[in-house]
């Protein structure tokens, strides 16, 4: 990590791998985190060689929640608030975003998780929105996304309740994809990571547009929707190197075009 950076990015191959390096504070998120974060997620995006993105936190916790000093200084300012909004940038990533959840994710952390199209989960760690213990209500992106993940009936008992659940809850309820040993998360997000890099960016990218906006769509809207996706990928250098590779019984060699 660069020294100083309370963010850092480095690229693997064609993964791009996003760190909260705040472990002392156990990578609570303050407007600097907030800034960096930002500019992590704009260089993923703009990155024509990044084909799939990882975010993790340092140490041994993913993120557990907003910085209390600075969501005090920030109560009462929506100017100030919307500098701590970290799950936005991660949310507005086209390309897909793997969570490797090294340790606890609470709060504004489960918030950036769920921002994520994918979650790896530690087996020792807890997750949770538990703002309503203090009064507040999730602000980044809580209450949407979670009953959209995991239902509405869970989701409001999680959050009316703010309780914490195990991985292995948190995973019987579709809140993460995969639970592994803590040392092996960001080993096993990078695998899973790697292989989604391995197919062709346009068409993973077209997958991941399909179902997120055919959420919020009818049946035959988002059918719509995924017929004129494909119809659009017909068109591409890369659609007609997926099937030379299939009929040759090569490897593909996608190319972003």
């Amino acid at each position: 990590a660069e020294t100083g950076r309370a963010v850092s990015f480095r690229r693997q191959d064609r993964v791009a791998v996003i760190t909260i390096e705040r472990h002392e504070r156990r990578n609570t998120i303050d407007a600097t985190v907030g800034f960096e974060l930002a500019d992590a997620c704009l260089e993923a995006r703009r990155d024509e060689g990044v084909w799939a993105v990882v975010l993790t936190g340092a140490g041994e916790t993913f993120c557990a929640g907003t910085d209390p000093q600075a969501l005090a200084m920030a109560t009462g300012d929506p100017g100030l608030l919307s500098t701590l909004r970290a799950a936005e940038p991660v949310g507005r990533i086209e390309k897909p975003v793997v969570a490797a959840m090294n340790g606890d994710a609470l709060d504004q952390g489960l918030e950036l998780a769920l921002a994520c199209d994918l979650r790896i989960a530690s087996g020792s760690a807890q997750y949770g929105l538990t703002q309503l213990e203090r009064g507040a209500i999730p602000w980044d992106g809580g209450t949407q996304r979670l009953p959209r993940l995991i239902g509405q009936s869970r989701a409001i008992e999680m959050l009316l309740a703010s309780r914490r659940v195990s991985a292995d809850e948190a995973w019987s309820m579709g809140l993460v994809n995969l639970v592994v040993e803590p040392a092996e998360v960001l080993s096993r997000a990078m695998d899973l990571a790697s292989a989604i890099a391995g197919h062709g960016p346009i068409a993973t990218r077209y997958v991941k547009e399909a179902v997120d906006k055919g959420l919020d769509l009818t049946l035959e809207q988002g059918l719509r929707l995924e017929a004129d996706l494909s119809f659009l990928l017909q068109s591409t250098a890369d659609r007609a190197e997926g099937i030379a590779s299939f009929l040759e019984r090569r490897r593909p060699d996608y190319r972003g075009q």
